[in-house]
């Protein structure tokens, strides 16, 4: 089930995301994975499924445990759901079951795989990309996410904080003309080796130059090349994952992705966007 692959890289980068910070709560309860930052952002305070619902009693049920475990610790929260774990009526009745719990629709996203990446069908454009450490780096890292996905720049900070040189197996990285950032990508990985791409995003005055595709390629080619090291133990692929928007989707095809399955979020608080959101 390639849907497997999309939904255990998000929820492993929720994980990688929430170490050593003083409010993190990464649990695991009957059927649902909680990976919460503690974050003002509720969008990084997620639940998740981790098994099958095939009824929507079932569904139901998980919605309770997750609703219940965040009004315990009076925390906003999201609920991150790959449409794939659902059978007939339960995914028809998604929307009215987490609206029972209290959530509204904020994002909707294509998940996508790809086996293999495209080689490019235009010259790219020049970069000079650098891995986000700390510093000028995650200060420019921050403002291009926060300005591409409408996201208070003090939330953005909070989620891509001073520590994350820490959090090595999340990779970010920026792309600069001139000096100037332009554009972002990151990836995790998976203990398969499957590399998930994220926080693709393009400063609004540099868009349609193609900076998005190169940092994007460049970061896939980066983790690979860790993923590559993993193989000599054993634990190797070459099969990347993703989620889109629908103005980055194009990009993706021609890169060699397909869409495996759909990714929904659910917010306790409306809100208009998403860590898996891109924007290319």
């Amino acid at each position: 089930m390639d849907f497997r692959a999309v939904e255990e890289n998000l929820r492993q980068s929720f994980r990688v995301l929430a170490a050593g910070r003083p409010a993190t709560d990464v649990t695991e309860l009957p059927g649902v994975t909680i990976a919460s930052l503690g974050a003002q952002f509720q969008m990084f305070n997620a639940a998740f499924l981790s098994a099958p619902a095939d009824t929507v009693e079932e569904l139901d049920d998980r919605l309770e445990t997750a609703r219940a475990h965040f009004a315990a610790r009076d925390t906003a929260w999201s609920f991150w759901i790959c449409e794939g774990w659902l059978a007939g009526t339960a995914r028809r009745k998604l929307s009215r079951s987490c609206q029972y719990a209290g959530l509204r629709l904020s994002s909707e996203m294509p998940g996508m795989v790809a086996n293999s990446i495209c080689p490019p069908a235009r010259r790219l454009p020049r970069l000079e990309i650098r891995r986000v450490t700390s510093g000028q780096g995650m200060e420019d890292f921050r403002a291009i996410g926060a300005t591409c996905f409408h996201v208070p720049l003090v939330w953005f900070a909070e989620v891509f904080d001073h520590e994350m040189a820490e959090r090595a197996d999340f990779v970010c990285q920026t792309g600069y003309v001139d000096g100037e950032p332009v554009a972002t990508a990151a990836t995790v990985m998976t203990p398969d080796g499957t590399i998930g791409v994220y926080n693709v995003a393009t400063s609004p005055a540099h868009r349609r130059h193609g900076y998005a595709e190169a940092v994007t390629r460049y970061s896939i080619d980066a983790a690979r090349d860790a993923a590559r090291d993993a193989a000599r133990n054993g634990n190797g692929s070459e099969r990347v994952i993703l989620q889109a928007t629908m103005q980055g989707y194009e990009l993706y095809r021609r890169l060699g992705f397909s869409e495996v399955t759909r990714i929904l979020v659910y917010n306790s608080v409306a809100f208009s966007s998403g860590h898996g959101a891109k924007q290319a």
